[in-house]
């Protein structure tokens, strides 16, 4: 995941830690605490979609409002993604290919 701006999968995870290490935080970045917050943020991002038409679903970016609360909530759940990945030492990058990979094999094309 590399952009123009050079911000990439590392350079995040190094800010991450960074910002927990300031913080004092580390100790509690255990595998099993961001396991738990990852699901947290996952299921605050379900909450927004909970109740939504599939054709409210499919529009949800068009409010300013609800968009934020999307782009936020996907942030945070990148976030803790990241952070599970570099304390357990997940290349998630290679993870996510060789899954695909996998996907491909399990599920040929017709």
């Amino acid at each position: 995941m590399t952009r123009d701006d050079g911000l990439d999968v590392a350079a995040l995870q190094r800010r991450l830690a960074d910002f927990a290490a300031v913080r004092g935080w580390e100790p509690y970045h255990t595998p099993k605490n961001l396991a738990v917050a990852l699901s947290v943020e996952a299921a605050e991002l379900v909450e927004i979609f909970q109740w939504l038409t599939p054709e409210e679903s499919a529009a949800v970016m068009a409010d300013a409002g609800t968009a934020h609360r999307v782009r936020d909530e996907a942030a945070d759940v990148l976030a803790y993604l990241l952070q599970f990945c570099e304390v357990l030492g997940v290349d998630v990058l290679a993870a996510l290919r060789d899954k695909i990979e996998r996907n491909e094999q399990r599920f040929p094309a017709p």
